[in-house]
């Protein structure tokens, strides 16, 4: 994924203040610089990934405050969860971006995507017509990248 235009991060900075004017709540800062290095973040990234990042601040953004305001973040549309089969979950910006799905390499854990199919429409009247309302869906796949199948 390419670093955001800054057009791109003003669009979601007013995306992430419209949703906190609506809940009532403030554009502090340390909402800020999460959103800050999340906007600097690219491709996948970590909870956990974020919190080192936003430590290293002169003014320490506090765990809650990180974990708070990606929930944040993800209600307001910026950015999605996406799990990869672990424990924790990570995420993904969703500023100009095409649907699409993640393959893993189970070996090196790189992650590459790859465009949402036709089969996904299939899936998405089936489940309209059971009167299912789906707020979003993921696929995965799991397996070795072309390195790691090499290095076999």
């Amino acid at each position: 994924m390419r670093p955001p235009r800054k057009d791109q991060i003003q669009a979601e900075q007013q995306k992430f203040h419209d949703y906190l004017e609506k809940a009532n709540l403030q554009l502090t800062p340390g909402r800020n610089i999460v959103f800050q290095e999340v906007m600097k973040a690219h491709g996948h990234f970590a909870a956990e990934e974020l919190v080192k990042l936003c430590q290293k601040h002169a003014r320490r953004v506090s765990r809650a405050t990180i974990y708070r305001s990606l929930r944040e973040l993800r209600a307001a549309g910026v950015i999605r969860e996406t799990a990869f089969g672990e424990k924790h979950q990570h995420y993904e910006h969703v500023y100009d971006e095409k649907l699409h799905h993640h393959a893993r390499c189970i070996q090196c854990h790189r992650v590459m995507e790859f465009p949402c199919m036709e089969e996904d429409e299939k899936y998405v009247s089936i489940l309209k017509k059971r009167g299912f309302h789906i707020l979003g869906h993921e696929l995965h796949f799991y397996g070795l990248c072309p390195d790691c199948v090499m290095r076999r």
